[in-house]
């Protein structure tokens, strides 16, 4: 959500697919580095809209053949340890289905980051493969397993977060209570860092439900990554379907690492 400006280490992140952001104020005798990593969406709103949840990756994979577009913003609402207001960043990202399966999925998808400190190598690659939840029997959870933030730059851009999660959905009788998710992720040790200690693994969780009561097109989110990073977050929002293949995020971004500023994202995202 920030921009990165020659990171060696980094703290800080987006949503729908792989990207990120940061900025750089010198909290610890080294450039404080945050990533956001783009989303890729998935508009089937019995969950989430996103192959992101709010800020971390989710267990929903994007269908063979359907074309995911999402532009993302992320704007500080303070000013960081060192009192200076981080850079809005912006978040471009195409993301496609690969593999004709029902039981088996696959996605690739690549982001386009502008505003992190690091514009000359402004993409990132990402890719995931997962087994949809119910695909082998009622109980099955969703499953899957990916990585993001695949950079161009040794050292700069390569955050290279490979995460593993799981998800299902409970409920009580006829009521739902939404769907929980659990996962864990490990970065790039020499980029993902708390100061000068390596902070690059930790654990994924979500609860996401459609509240189905006032609209099927309204579904809301509470989502969490680990660590004092700048990939460890808690973040709480909302998304709006406003047509069949087209939806809205809006969340709020609380950084794990107070020095950073929280920020305010609006997602903006396009299937076809």
């Amino acid at each position: 959500m920030r921009r990165f400006k020659h990171c060696r280490f980094w703290t800080g992140v987006l949503v729908f697919s792989t990207t990120f952001l940061s900025w750089t104020p010198n909290f610890y005798g080294g450039e404080f580095c945050l990533p956001f990593f783009g989303r890729v969406g998935i508009f089937n709103f019995a969950y989430a809209t996103p192959s992101t949840h709010i800020w971390a990756p989710s267990t929903d994979v994007q269908p063979f053949k359907k074309w995911h577009i999402t532009s993302d913003f992320y704007v500080p609402i303070e000013n960081d340890a060192n009192d200076v207001r981080p850079d809005t960043v912006t978040n471009f990202g195409l993301t496609v289905g690969i593999l004709p399966f029902k039981k088996l999925q696959a996605e690739v998808g690549f982001d386009h980051k502008s505003g992190t400190g690091v514009d000359d190598y402004p993409i990132y690659f990402n890719t995931k493969i997962g087994i949809p939840e119910g695909a082998y029997g009622k109980y099955f959870p969703a499953l899957a397993v990916g990585i993001y933030d695949v950079g161009t730059k040794n050292d700069k851009t390569d955050f290279n977060v490979i995460y593993t999660k799981a998800g299902k959905t409970i409920a009580l009788g006829d009521f739902s209570l939404g769907r929980f998710s659990l996962g864990y992720f490990r970065g790039n040790p020499d980029l993902l860092k708390y100061g000068d200690k390596k902070d690059n693994s930790g654990v994924l969780a979500c609860w996401e439900r459609t509240l189905t009561e006032i609209s099927d097109k309204l579904w809301v989110a509470v989502d969490y990554q680990g660590t004092k990073s700048s990939y460890g977050t808690f973040n709480l929002g909302f998304a709006y379907k406003f047509s069949e293949n087209t939806s809205v995020i809006f969340g709020y971004d609380i950084y794990n690492n107070r020095n950073l500023a929280n920020t305010y994202t609006v997602q903006v995202d396009i299937d076809f």
